[in-house]
């Protein structure tokens, strides 16, 4: 597996699966597909606010993203991030591409001394099963 940041030949993979993760259990509702759109063209001019992140299987085909959301907070004292969605395909779930594109993420988010909103339910219950990771996590989140 080969974790990577989003491509312009990502589009097609990013937009589908931005539409399936709105249809799972982590969200109560779908976006209009113009939002998608718009995240994947904002990804490839280089926006400061957003960054997404691509996870490989072994044969170079996109099977998960990951994305991120960058905000300025006076409680954090600085940027923070909020790990807005992580997505892995349904048939590659349970080899653990989740849990690496969560781990990779994690420590780009401290080598950057960034703070973590983790809004994905995945991404929190990776950290509560790693509680090590609580020490990103901004002041007055609650992991459970």
């Amino acid at each position: 597996m080969r974790i990577r940041s989003i491509e312009k030949a990502d589009r097609e993979f990013f937009i589908d699966r931005c539409h399936a993760f709105y249809r799972t259990s982590a969200c109560d509702h779908e976006i209009p597909q113009q939002n998608a759109e718009r995240t994947f063209e904002l990804l490839m001019h280089g926006t400061p606010y957003a960054d997404c992140l691509i996870a490989e299987d072994d044969d170079g085909t996109p099977c998960a993203y990951c994305l991120l959301a960058l905000t300025w907070s006076n409680e954090a004292g600085g940027l923070c991030v909020w790990l807005d969605e992580l997505m892995v395909d349904d048939e590659q779930r349970g080899k653990g591409i989740g849990s690496q594109l969560a781990e990779k993420t994690l420590k780009d988010i401290e080598k950057q001394g960034l703070r973590l909103v983790p809004l994905c339910p995945f991404v929190a219950g990776y950290i509560h099963k790693h509680p090590e990771w609580k020490r990103i996590v901004m002041r007055g989140i609650h992991i459970k």
